[in-house]
């Protein structure tokens, strides 16, 4: 990382976030005690933080994770809502949609460590990312029907893409709470590990993406994530033409090189 990155990242300050660049990895902790609920602030922060990383050649992926022992996080702070100001809630909503899509469209690998529990905009955070870790005691749900709410950040679109229409109607419509356990059997996670390991196996995760091309993994992450909204057909033709294209890499180049020289490639993310 160049000098000027350092002083960019050390100069910045994100509301309600802790952002910590180790290697080509970012470390971002959402830090908001006693719950590290989300905020407008905190959400506007998430949406410049990502710009930023992923205006950073340097970094290739993105582990999140919570402060403290407790909660990854409890989503919004539910006093905003009290006086049932619509104004105030379009502008939430709104904040929790460019937080959260920017966090899904970071052109790295990005990998929620849940170390607690993951609860409404907390859950849909998890969700925007790539991967998703879990310790053996978190507790996972998208409760807000019971408050007379709903999932504005992703909630009710992406879970079902996970879990399938069924575990999701669970979560959402009956506000069934899974632990850990049950969210790694119905594929709401890829692993569980033990109180305190979510995040070192999220940067685990991160330092196998390290060593992937970050053009290519670019590439691959926007493939899979068209599979959402193009058909099959056309996503296709696209997959076809973006092999093509990263034949205007220096990464491609590099990459196979390496490989004939029977050296680890030197990436350039470019």
């Amino acid at each position: 990382m160049s000098s000027q990155q350092n002083t960019l990242i050390k100069s910045t300050s994100y509301t309600n976030l802790q952002l910590q660049i180790d290697g080509h990895v970012a470390i971002v902790t959402i830090a908001n005690p006693p719950a590290n609920t989300w905020t407008r602030d905190s959400l506007a922060a998430m949406r410049d933080l990502i710009a930023d990383l992923n205006a950073n050649r340097d970094v290739y992926a993105l582990v999140v994770s919570g402060e403290g022992e407790k909660f990854f996080s409890a989503g919004a702070d539910l006093k905003q809502f009290a006086d049932g100001d619509k104004a105030l809630a379009r502008e939430a909503a709104r904040r929790f949609g460019e937080a959260f899509e920017a966090l899904s469209a970071f052109r790295g690998v990005s990998i929620a460590a849940i170390n607690g529990y993951a609860m409404g905009g907390g859950l849909e955070c998890a969700l925007a990312c790539d991967l998703r870790s879990a310790e053996e005691q978190a507790q996972l749900a998208l409760p807000e029907a019971s408050v007379g709410l709903l999932p504005c950040a992703g909630g009710t679109q992406n879970l079902q893409r996970l879990v399938g229409e069924g575990w999701a109607k669970r979560m959402i419509l009956l506000g069934e709470r899974v632990d850990a356990a049950t969210a790694l059997r119905i594929g709401l996670v890829e692993e569980v590990v033990a109180k305190g390991e979510a995040k070192k196996l999220a940067i685990e995760w991160a330092r196998k993406a390290e060593k992937q091309s970050p053009t290519s993994v670019a590439a691959c992450k926007r493939l899979v994530q068209a599979t959402r909204s193009q058909s099959h057909a056309t996503a296709l033709v696209s997959e076809r033409e973006a092999f093509v294209d990263l034949f205007d890499s220096a990464d491609q180049a590099e990459g196979v090189l390496a490989f004939l020289e029977k050296r680890t490639p030197q990436w350039k993310n470019a």
